[in-house]
This record gives structure tokens, C-alpha cells and sequence, in this order.
């Protein structure tokens, strides 16, 4: 499902120009997962500012978007190996035998 759509958005973002042509290092990664943190901040300026649903999800859906362009681009680099889909099930199973709020206060 998310390697589905990993790999669309991220053709979409190569077509665009977001991703340099001789390959990427260390510094590029770490740049563009700042931007997802960008895309954060959009969504709780959307939320304090409030702009409203319409507004909040789209800004949800950018954050989404840069993730799975990262980790397709990172795969395809060979930074990582496994599957989104399978980490996320290992994640999300991990994550049910986990206590409440994982033993912290927030």
C-alpha cells in the first residue's frame, strides 16, 4: 500500500526537478527530512491559525508525501533495503503491546 504510493509520488517528484540527477549523500537526505518538518509546522500553523479542516488535511498530505518520496528515493539509492509496508505493519503491531502513552507523561 505505502510502497504503491511511495513510488508514484516520488516519480512525480523527480519530474519536478526535487531530486538531483548525479545521486544523493548524506546532506541532501537530511535536507529533505527537514522539509518534512516544514510540512509539520504547516500543519500546526493550519490548527493555531485556524484555516479549517480543508486546509489541515492538505497540509497532512504534504507531510505524507515528502515521507514517501524520502524513503522511495532513499531505497532506490540503496540508503535503505526494506519495504515501507512491511515496517509499518511491524511498527503498528509493535506499537499495540506498548503500555499507555509507551510509559511516558505526553
Amino acid at each position: 500500500m505505502f510502497d504503491d504510493v511511495a513510488t508514484q509520488v516520488h516519480k512525480t517528484s523527480v519530474e519536478k526537478g526535487f531530486w538531483p540527477e548525479g545521486g544523493i549523500n548524506d546532506i541532501f537526505i537530511a535536507k529533505q527530512c527537514m522539509m518534512i518538518v516544514s510540512e509539520v509546522t504547516e500543519v500546526m500553523e493550519s490548527i493555531r491559525k485556524d484555516k479549517g479542516s480543508q486546509d489541515t488535511v492538505e497540509e497532512l498530505a504534504d507531510v505524507l508525501i515528502r515521507t514517501l518520496d524520502l524513503w522511495k528515493g532513499m531505497r532506490l539509492s540503496g540508503y535503505v533495503t526494506h519495504s515501507l509496508d512491511e515496517a509499518m505493519e511491524n511498527k503498528t503491531s509493535y506499537n499495540k503491546t506498548r503500555p499507555e502513552r509507551h510509559g511516558v507523561r505526553f
